[in-house]
């Protein structure tokens, strides 16, 4: 049975409306603990419970979020509150950073996921089409069994058949690929930001940004444009933050950019399991099986 999936960028918008619901809430006032309480109240996210549970035996609010998160979504919340919670900064203004990020990747998967519709369909429709051709070789009043009987149609049918799982599994590999979600970008040069406005050096920042992605059980981030944007503001005497924050936006422009480069060039390369292994195997379970029933029922006439 086909295994129903959820909406293309569901999972980091319903991030981002946590991460906005727990924003608006701190900035009114709450403490950390009774906003969590009151969004698990609201039912905004599942993870609210699970973190209200969690503070019942962890010292922090931090510490619960990474012991309750379950997607990288919700661990990338769990990083940027534990960096704000170790720096000092803002804690609003932080989960509106999260939550920009949260919503480019949403935006992202949608993109790609309409940019794909077309050559997922078409790799779905044309790996059937071998076994529709062998229905319609029978519904023609060939004899497929009895060509199978034969060396050469059992032959023809096994061929055909290992090429039919061979090109699906090809197919869906390239899919596959084209729809692999790339870690959030810009995130690195996010957290060093919040680090900084709490007051933390920069490398006092890096280090405890990449302390929290270590516990929350992302992968290690790319901080080489981080890097870049470091020592250019030491060189220049330039703000340090609107240029990590613009060099973030920039790289989340990119990612959107390679999404539908790879959606869009997938069609393409669906060409070459075609060729190589639906095709041929069309011919080996429809054509070939019934060109041997035909010349079979053609010698038996002729005795």
């Amino acid at each position: 049975m086909t295994r129903m999936r959820r909406a293309a960028g569901a999972e980091a918008d319903a991030a981002a409306a946590l991460a906005e619901s727990l924003a608006v809430l701190l900035d009114a006032g709450l403490s950390p603990r009774s906003t969590w309480e009151v969004v698990a109240t609201d039912g905004v996210h599942p993870l609210a419970e699970r973190v209200v549970s969690a503070l019942r035996q962890q010292p922090s609010c931090a510490a619960a979020l990474v012991r309750s998160v379950d997607s990288d979504d919700l661990r990338m919340i769990a990083v940027v509150w534990r960096v704000a919670e170790r720096t000092g900064a803002p804690l609003g203004h932080t989960l509106r950073a999260a939550a920009e990020i949260l919503r480019d990747a949403a935006e992202t998967e949608r993109e790609a996921e309409v940019a794909l519709s077309g050559p997922r369909a078409t790799a779905r429709l044309v790996s059937w089409l071998p076994v529709v051709g062998a229905l319609m070789a029978v519904a023609l009043g060939a004899d497929l069994l009895g060509a199978v009987g034969s060396v050469a149609g059992a032959t023809a049918v096994a061929v055909g058949g290992a090429l039919l799982l061979a090109g699906r599994w090809w197919m869906s590999t390239l899919v596959k690929h084209a729809t692999v979600r790339a870690p959030h970008a810009g995130l690195a040069e996010e957290l060093i930001a919040v680090g900084l406005a709490g007051g933390a050096s920069a490398d006092a920042a890096r280090e405890i940004a990449r302390g929290a992605i270590a516990e929350s059980g992302l992968a290690p981030l790319d901080e080489r444009q981080a890097s870049r944007v470091l020592r250019l503001a030491s060189a220049a005497g330039a703000p340090v933050n609107e240029l990590l924050t613009a060099a973030a936006r920039q790289q989340r422009r990119v990612a959107h950019a390679d999404g539908r480069r790879r959606a869009t060039t997938l069609g393409v390369r669906l060409m070459l399991p075609l060729g190589v292994c639906v095709l041929p195997s069309f011919l080996s379970l429809a054509v070939a099986p019934l060109v041997l029933s035909l010349l079979s029922s053609t010698t038996a006439g002729l005795r």
